[in-house]
């Protein structure tokens, strides 16, 4: 059975993170989270006093450091070079650093290499906003995971509380619309499902009920359905 590349995109909220890497744990795949690669060069940009624009600089700084994920018991820590990020990318904030550096072609050309290059071979779990589009455009599997506003807010706020950071769901709502709005209709590489993607709606429903759905789907994907 050869290992494929299961592409899970969607906006921010709608369980990626949770559905993807409770997916790969299931079927023996590595987990790769690539919004957490634009978290990184917008954290490094801003620690720089880069302008979260400015190509000239931050493409040179995809260039320079490495970007790298390490499973420790259920996380997924994520390193710049040999610095440990894990905590620090997913602040509010740096999810609207990370909104704003994806809009830079040059940024996005040189981290969707990366992600290739990662993705080689399959056997791979990654998640994103233009994995079905552009990074895998022929994967196996496309999913694109979607959740009402509300719930999506919800669901951040009360990941930035368990965090001890505050977060207001009306305040959350308003930063999710935003960055929305900015993935849909950048110019390169904007946020839709892919033509062949399976649309899933996750409102209401349990991150297992929506990962045995997955689970059948890579089955069939790689040619082996139940009997």
């Amino acid at each position: 059975m050869k290992p494929i590349v299961i592409a899970i995109d969607g906006p921010a909220g709608a369980g990626k993170s949770t559905v993807s890497r409770t997916l790969a744990q299931r079927l023996g795949y590595r987990y790769v989270d690539t919004g957490a690669m634009y978290r990184v060069i917008g954290v490094l940009a801003a620690e720089q006093s880069i302008e979260l624009t400015d190509a000239s600089v931050l493409a040179p700084l995809c260039d320079t450091v490495t970007i790298r994920f390490e499973t420790a018991g259920e996380r997924v820590r994520t390193f710049a070079d040999d610095r440990d990020l894990s905590d620090l990318i997913r602040s509010a904030a740096a999810g609207q650093l990370a909104s704003k550096v994806s809009t830079v072609p040059a940024v996005r050309d040189r981290l969707v290499a990366q992600q290739r290059a990662l993705g080689a071979g399959g056997g791979v779990v990654m998640e994103g906003r233009d994995i079905g589009t552009v990074v895998f455009p022929s994967a196996p599997l496309k999913v694109f995971l979607d959740a009402s506003p509300l719930e999506r807010a919800r669901r951040r706020a009360a990941e930035l509380q368990a965090r001890g950071e505050r977060a207001d769901v009306d305040a959350m709502a308003r930063e999710i619309a935003d960055r929305d709005t900015r993935d849909r209709t950048r110019a390169h590489s904007p946020l839709r499902p892919a033509d062949d993607a399976h649309v899933i709606d996750s409102t209401g429903r349990g991150i297992e009920a929506i990962v045995d759905e997955l689970v059948e789907l890579a089955r069939r994907a790689q040619g082996i359905e139940r009997a």
